[in-house]
Order: structure tokens, then sequence, then C-alpha cells
């Protein structure tokens, strides 16, 4: 996604560090300069490297890019659970561990000659200046709007480039089954096959409960499930809401509701596996007033 706010003037990418020490002298606690932070990077790399090397670590000398698959996706969500709790701390530490899976691939990758951190560098700076060429260039800007639809069009073109010819190429089968769902729509909205208005949308999750209730054998069952599904991320692409988020914001809800339940039985000096449908109600609409 686009990377900071829209500007008109033309800079170059070495002219950010002024503004990077400028922002931090806005907040105290930013205490490293660049320098210092390179610095840091740098020793993190050589650890890295030495953990890799023939007298280094037989773990670490072990992995492959498939193997440190599972590692990357768990040090990814512990990240989410970090930013979602707020805690600064928790944030600088799960980058920290995210950032030690993107050097353990470059290392793997530089041993094979293949390519290196600075290669990953270059591609994903040259990516991110040529897509904002109201910050490194002299197109100008309205606002966000404007932003992410000279993005989407700046990367449809690089997609043309690269010879991709469904526009549903580049939405990786790996992400969550919500994300990917989400993916693919947005796709397919940006060349015009979507709702015009929400409330066709909203017939359409309407149609697929429907064909859903109506359903008896399983695996209709299951087919149908997963349209209603499927539909319920368009509603919530229209809405502009992340399905992901609020889902999980249903689930942690219904997490500290149901603890809630389950104190109130203890207290009570109850089981919650040994209660009756109504008294587990009664105790759940008691918690529901406490939000």
């Amino acid at each position: 996604m686009p990377a900071g706010p829209s500007r008109g003037d033309a800079r170059s990418p070495g002219s950010i560090t002024k503004m990077a020490e400028a922002e931090a002298a806005k907040h105290p606690k930013i205490k490293p300069t660049r320098e210092e932070n390179v610095q840091r990077l740098r020793e993190m790399l050589e650890v890295v490297e030495a953990l890799r090397a023939p007298d280094g670590c037989p773990w670490d000398r072990e992995q492959t890019h498939l193997t440190l698959r599972p590692y990357l996706l768990e040090e990814t969500y512990e990240l989410l659970e970090a930013i979602e709790s707020g805690s600064p701390e928790d944030i600088s530490e799960e980058l920290g561990d995210v950032l030690l899976q993107v050097f353990m691939h470059h290392a793997i990758s530089q041993e094979a000659g293949e390519f290196s951190i600075a290669d990953v560098a270059e591609h994903v700076t040259a990516k991110m200046v040529h897509r904002h060429p109201h910050v490194f260039g002299d197109v100008e800007v309205a606002g966000a709007d404007q932003v992410l639809a000279n993005w989407e069009g700046l990367k449809n073109r690089e997609q043309r480039k690269q010879g991709r010819i469904s526009a549903l190429e580049g939405a990786p089968r790996t992400l969550p089954a919500l994300a990917w769902a989400l993916s693919l729509q947005k796709r397919a909205a940006r060349v015009g096959f979507d709702w015009k208005e929400i409330d066709g949308v909203l017939d359409k999750v309407a149609e697929e409960a429907r064909e859903l209730s109506a359903e008896n054998d399983r695996q209709r069952q299951e087919e149908e499930l997963g349209d209603l599904l499927f539909a319920l991320v368009n509603l919530s692409r229209h809405l502009r809401v992340n399905p992901e988020d609020a889902l999980r914001t249903s689930s942690r809800r219904f997490q500290e509701r149901f603890e809630e339940v389950e104190q109130a039985a203890r207290d009570a000096g109850k089981d919650v596996r040994y209660m009756t449908p109504e008294e587990l109600d009664a105790l759940w609409e008691k918690a529901k007033l406490k939000d």
C-alpha cells in the first residue's frame, strides 16, 4: 500500500533522512540516528551469517526457504497479536523476530548465489519510488483516493509487462481463506466485475442463505456455506470493513463474554458443563450487559 501522505514536491529517496530525523526529534523516546539504526541492522546481519557459517549452528544451517515457512507464519501472527495489544515493547520484539526471518532467507539465497538483502532492498526501493510519483516525481494528487488509483494503475501496468493475463493473478492461494476471497474480489472489481450498489450485495447474501437453508446434502451444504461466506466477504468489502478484523473482533468479544459466564458460574459454585441451557443463557445476557 502507499507508504505516507500525499505531497506534490519531488524528492530523492536520500532526502528522506532529514525528514526522518526531524520526525524523530518530535518523539524523545526515539533516540537512534539513521547511522545507529544501520549499525544495529549490520550487527544483526552478521549474527545471522555467523549462524549459517560452516562452524555455526547446526539447526540454522539445515534450514531452507521451505522449512522456514511455518516459522515466518508463526512470527507474523505473533506480530499481529502484538500490534493488536498496542504494546510498543511487544511490537518491537515481534518485529525483530519477523526481521530475523527475512535475514535468514537472505542468508540462504546469498549462499546459493541467488540474491541478497541488497537485491531485496533495491527491488522494493525501486518499486516504492516508481509507485509514488507524487512523492519522488512531479505528479500532483488531490488526496489518498487518487494515490490509491494511481498505485493500482501503475501496478497493473507492471503486471502486464510481467506477462500476467488474468486480473486475478497475484492473489496468493496460501492466504487465509477470508483474505484470499477479499483479494480475489478486489482484483475482479478493478476490471469492473462488481456490484454497483450495496443492495445487490445484500440480496446476494440473502439468496445464498436461503440456498444453504434448503440443502440437505452434506457436500452441497459445504458448497453453499462457502458461497455464503464469499458473499459476506463481498459485503464487508462494500462496507469498507476488513472481514478478518470484523471476525477477530467478534471472536474476542465472544471469548470475553464466555469467560464472564464461566466466572459467574464459579462464583455461584457451579460448573458450566452441568448447567442447563436456560441457566447459561441467563448468564450470557448478563455478560452482554457489561460490554
